[in-house]
């Protein structure tokens, strides 16, 4: 495993590498990530999001690799990726698919070597009336060649647009029914790391 878990007072602290598919301004699914890392502030310790923004990674093309080296932006995010212990993706549905920008993302942490392999992940999604199922599932199968592990239970569809009021102007969640949600998915995220974590012998964590 690539991922960098640190012990702190004797107890394993989980890096999310968290990652919005929307460049919004005021996107409800980076509001998803906020709202994550908050709660995690809160009331789960050991786990820590860190969010990574995807809005300056070029479209994929493999002309752009020079000798095994990636333009700045990809080595950046290659090496967040690379980093961390477990992923939270948090991305709107597009026309019944990925969103581009997360799809992007996901393609350039798997170019050779491949940084997403055999850890946890999770997904949310805030979008329309599916409240972006189609789009996980999408991403669910993509995740199958990454190697990932996905939490399957709670799934977490938000329909951002029906009643009652779930995110603010800003992209903020202000609903608790969904930020339970959210903790729930997050709490089943932390224990398939873990999971998947003592599975594994330690000469794994020395790649």
């Amino acid at each position: 495993m690539e991922g960098s878990t640190a012990q702190a007072a004797g107890k394993t602290v989980l890096r999310v590498a968290a990652i919005s598919g929307s460049l919004r301004r005021a996107s409800a699914n980076t509001g998803l990530i906020r709202a994550a890392a908050e709660i995690c502030r809160e009331s789960i310790p050991g786990l820590e999001i860190d969010h990574i923004d995807i809005s300056s990674l070029p479209l994929l093309n493999t002309d752009l690799e020079a000798g095994g080296v990636f333009p700045a932006a990809v080595e950046a995010f290659r090496a967040r990726v690379r980093g961390a212990d477990c992923f939270l993706f948090a991305s709107p549905e597009y026309n019944y698919s990925i969103s581009g920008p997360l799809k992007n993302a996901l393609d350039w942490g798997s170019r050779p070597p491949n940084f997403w392999g055999d850890r946890a992940a999770a997904i949310l999604s805030a979008s329309g009336g599916s409240g972006g199922s189609r789009s996980q599932y999408h991403i669910r199968q993509v995740g199958v060649f990454l190697d990932l592990h996905f939490v399957n239970k709670p799934e977490a569809f938000i329909k951002a647009h029906q009643p009652p009021k779930k995110f603010d102007d800003d992209g903020n969640l202000v609903d608790p029914e969904t930020k339970e949600q959210v903790r729930k998915v997050l709490l089943a995220l932390q224990a398939l790391a873990l999971r998947l974590q003592l599975g594994k012998p330690a000469a794994d964590s020395e790649v």
